[in-house]
């Protein structure tokens, strides 16, 4: 009798832990890829990549629980690339540091499946000083 009744609470468990999963599947998500270049339309190679997503009322933080990871950081490879892995449609906030260049911040309304977003960083401007 103690048998069954540990296979039926293993089974409701493993049921339970199914459709939280496939609940969070549905939810949409978007892979990115961020293409850093210079004005010159050069490659800029380990460009440091901060990926965050922002809540909104159309995709409230709710919906995804902290199972759904919502910020990478990351570098850019040889040819500019950083590719994200799946993470909330919405509002992105992408920044994007690399040296000898201005620090570029955007937010974008992403709500495909997969996009592609150029940035191209300006040179510093130069430094003044009050006298």
């Amino acid at each position: 009798m103690q048998h069954s009744s540990v296979r039926l609470l293993a089974l409701l468990a493993g049921f339970a832990c199914a459709a939280l999963f496939s609940a969070r599947a549905d939810e949409p998500m978007t892979e990115l890829q961020i293409n850093v270049k210079t004005q010159g339309g050069h490659a800029v190679d380990r460009a440091e990549v901060i990926v965050r997503w922002k809540a909104n009322a159309k995709h409230p933080a709710a919906r995804y629980g902290r199972a759904v990871n919502t910020t990478y950081e990351m570098r850019t490879n040889q040819d500019g690339i950083a590719k994200v892995p799946p993470i909330p449609q919405g509002s992105i906030l992408i920044q994007v540091n690399a040296k000898g260049y201005q620090t570029y911040g955007h937010v974008f309304e992403v709500e495909e499946d997969a996009k592609t977003i150029d940035v191209v960083l300006n040179p510093p401007q130069q430094q003044y000083s009050a006298q």
